[in-house]
């Protein structure tokens, strides 16, 4: 049996096999709200064999969005319209579905990436002023964005904790908080965005702070034993800056308050990262936390390849694969990899007789 295809556990929920399809923005809501095409999307994602769907960066307020076409949760509205999609995949699925919460901070109010993903200036349409630790921009060309003050910190914190509630009406089966990318919590997490002077700036445990008190928010905000995890940058592929070993002290912190799983990503925070871009680049990072906390590690990044993704569980580099761009262009990636390595998937009852004769036991009920 191919370890990718057995199960794992994370907090409460067992999953069926070891790929879970990572957040993808689709910038396609309509202020906030979702749409035909969110419910087209992860409607057939939710039938591609993976053990577990993710719901794309879902801002917990609308200062929050990447762009003015991300999803929100952060109203009726929005929690609404995010209703009416999950009840038509999960008429066709019963795939485990988890969601992204998140706050963009610096890096909100842009266009969307097809129209050049730029800044767009507070006073333009479609454009809002940006908040974040500092007042520090992600490129010197951009408006800075307004530091958080104590109001401000509280404001969040219970955005964060409401839209957990939330999710949890709406059925979610987990949660994800977004630390990575160069986003809200990873800009608090690096010292390059975080200039702070008072209690959440300057010492490691202070730029860990207000992340921190995110999750003690959301874990509270939500029944015992649901399954809290958190998406990190491992490091920021820049000197100075946020790197795996902080990455590995704030793992220890997350496991000690109940985290149930981290998913390890890197860069995104600063415009002079340096990537060493290559089939699973981002795994030596996951391998590096994985070997110092006991809560289940997804490794993602240009994993493409099934024996691939096989020896990094096989091994215990990690406990599951994350695949994103690669399920956009390949919306059955997981059948074609139980394929390859002779295990199976279980998929609806339509597709039962596309199964090739070469592969006869690849498809169950």
């Amino acid at each position: 049996m191919a370890t990718l295809f057995t199960p794992v556990q994370v907090g409460s929920q067992t999953l069926e096999n070891r790929i879970v399809i990572a957040p993808m923005c689709q910038y396609s809501a309509e202020d906030g709200r979702m749409t035909d095409w969110h419910t087209i999307h992860y409607g057939q994602l939710a039938l591609s064999g993976a053990a577990l769907l993710t719901i794309e960066a879902t801002a917990v307020v609308p200062e929050g969005r990447i762009s003015y076409g991300d999803v929100g949760l952060w109203d009726d509205a929005t929690e609404e319209a995010m209703a009416r999609t999950l009840k038509a995949v999960r008429a066709v699925s019963d795939m485990p579905i988890a969601i992204q919460l998140a706050h963009a901070g610096r890096k909100a109010s842009t266009s969307k990436p097809w129209d050049g993903g730029d800044q767009i200036a507070p006073d333009a349409e479609n454009g809002w002023q940006t908040e974040a630790p500092s007042d520090v921009p992600y490129l010197d060309s951009e408006v800075a964005p307004v530091a958080l003050d104590d109001a401000g910190l509280a404001r969040l914190r219970d955005a964060f904790a409401e839209a957990a509630r939330r999710s949890v009406r709406l059925g979610i089966d987990a949660i994800q908080i977004h630390a990575a990318h160069g986003y809200l919590l990873h800009e608090f997490l690096s010292p390059l965005s975080n200039r702070r002077t008072d209690s959440y700036g300057g010492s490691l445990e202070n730029r860990m702070r207000f992340p921190l008190e995110v999750f003690e928010a959301m874990k509270a905000a939500v029944p015992e034993g649901y399954p809290v995890t958190v998406r990190v940058s491992g490091t920021d592929w820049v000197d100075g800056g946020w790197d795996i070993d902080q990455t590995i002290a704030f793992a220890k912190e997350l496991e000690a308050r109940g985290c149930a799983g981290i998913h390890i990503s890197s860069g995104g925070l600063h415009p002079d990262q340096d990537i060493p871009v290559g089939p699973g680049y981002q795994v030596p990072l996951a391998r590096a936390v994985k070997q110092a906390v006991s809560m289940p590690v997804v490794a993602v990044g240009l994993i493409s390849d099934p024996e691939h993704a096989e020896a990094i569980v096989a091994t215990g580099d990690a406990d599951m694969i994350a695949i994103a761009r690669g399920v956009l262009y390949d919306p059955r990636w997981p059948w074609h990899a139980a394929a390859h390595l002779g295990a199976q998937v279980r998929v609806a009852p339509q597709y039962l007789r596309c199964q090739p004769r070469r592969f006869r036991d690849l498809l169950h009920r």
